[in-house]
């Protein structure tokens, strides 16, 4: 009995701190359904261990670029252990990943080329600037 109390000992801001975010993240998570709201005891919700590996998975999904309604659909996949779809939205992920990752080097590479052109001459107005005046 004392391990499961325990188990059950972080208050929302104990959570939200093991967690790595504030409290109104773990409130927000809660109304979008990605966290249970746990019922009060003594007038105090307690969390535990599975709160703050859901919270941590949240905040790595979040970390990997996926939105909440996949990180929310991810895990209720994890109830129904169906990693056909986990793999589905983890490739889509990746597509939108590549095709971030080619528009930044595009910005890289036009900056890059814009910064030659400004430092080739000082006559005239610098091409960095007037190529965001277009």
């Amino acid at each position: 009995m004392v391990q499961s109390q325990a188990a059950q000992s972080l208050t929302i801001g104990k959570l939200a701190a093991t967690g790595g975010v504030g409290v109104e993240t773990v409130r927000f998570y809660q109304r979008r359904g990605l966290l249970e709201t746990p019922t009060r005891a003594d007038g105090i919700r307690r969390y535990g261990s599975h709160d703050v590996r859901r919270l941590r998975f949240i905040r790595q999904a979040q970390g990997a670029g996926f939105t909440l309604e996949e990180i929310k659909e991810l895990l209720d996949l994890d109830s129904g252990n169906d990693r056909a779809r986990a793999r589905q939205l983890a490739n889509a992920r990746v597509k939108d990943l590549n095709d971030k990752i080619t528009e930044l080097q595009r910005a890289r590479d036009a900056l890059l080329r814009l910064s030659r052109e400004c430092g080739s001459s000082d006559a005239g107005p610098c091409p960095i600037l007037t190529a965001f005046e277009a």
